[in-house]
């Protein structure tokens, strides 16, 4: 059921990572039937700074392709990924034929795909093996083919993996986000992979039927989550004391409500703007159900006429 919720969850945090080293696109179309690729990534041509992605930078280095999934990956996954970026590299190769240039095989991306868990006889299915310059959990296939797998519970528990453990799952991405929310608040990448993690929490938790990882990963998000709204809370007190205490209860909060609706919506429209002054005239308890539980027409109907 929540596939989809994850899958976009993997890109919208591999987009958030490496965007600022070059071009991300996601969803790519491909022609003939209808495919997408997850994530394109082509790096900058001016040389950057990528300390801060650890092994993501390796594996971005140049060209690729990353092909994350939610679930233990099997035979018909890997084929259906070297598909697309097989249908990828003819597409590459006719527009350097129509330019009248050649495509090097340097060129062409490197697809990474990403599992939680691989089992070591689809590894020997696909002769793929571990190369010593990378660490444990990454296998390679043949070199013409291009394709590597990432097994994500291997991979040393180091901070140099962390962007890509936190898109594990179980005891995994929960260290993972230990770690991430243990990192310094001047890290570049720590917010927004926060605020991508609290917006899966707010749609995991008003759905119906999720799992038992599911749950758990709720209740591992949750203390944190609820932190970032006291803070909110905090911080627009702390601003109204300069102008006088009730206005700063005000602030704080307009800050959690719009907090909220941000967080379940992912930005704050013309018509949800109308219904914050009657959100924040209800009890606390109150508000945070209705924004947590009501879809946004819900919402719309309910309040836009207080």
């Amino acid at each position: 059921m929540t596939r989809f919720l994850y899958d976009q969850f993997a890109k919208d945090l591999l987009t958030e990572l490496l965007k600022p080293f070059g071009t991300v696109q996601t969803g790519k179309n491909l022609a003939g039937e209808v495919r997408q690729i997850d994530v394109l990534f082509s790096p900058s041509a001016e040389p950057v700074d990528t300390t801060d992605l650890g092994l993501l930078a390796i594996l971005a280095a140049k060209s690729a392709v990353f092909e994350p999934f939610r679930n233990a990956i099997n035979a018909a996954d890997i084929r259906s990924c070297m598909s697309k970026v097989f249908d990828l590299f003819a597409d590459q190769e006719r527009v350097a034929n129509r330019e009248n240039r050649r495509l090097n095989e340097a060129d062409l991306p490197q697809l990474w795909i990403l599992s939680p868990t691989i089992s070591g006889s689809l590894l020997e299915k696909f002769r793929a093996t571990p190369d010593e310059n990378l660490p444990a959990g990454i296998y390679l296939m043949g070199e013409g083919l291009k394709t590597a797998l990432v097994a994500i519970h291997q991979l040393p528990a180091t901070p140099e993996t962390l962007w890509l453990r936190i898109l594990g799952k179980g005891t995994v991405q929960k260290q993972a986000i230990a770690q991430l929310v243990a990192l310094r608040e001047d890290n570049p990448f720590r917010q927004n992979a926060l605020e991508l993690l609290y917006n899966l929490r707010t749609i995991l938790e008003i759905r119906q039927n999720i799992d038992r990882e599911d749950q758990e990963l709720i209740m591992e998000l949750s203390p944190i989550y609820l932190e970032r709204l006291e803070n909110a809370t905090q911080q627009g007190i702390q601003q109204g004391i300069q102008q006088g205490i009730q206005q700063g209860i005000q602030q704080g909060e307009r800050q959690m409500v719009e907090s909220l609706l941000e967080i379940k919506f992912g930005s704050i429209d013309e018509e949800l703007s109308q219904i914050i002054e009657p959100l924040i005239k209800l009890p606390a308890r109150e508000r945070s159900l209705l924004i947590m539980q009501c879809s946004r027409d819900e919402l719309l109907a309910r309040l836009s006429q207080s």
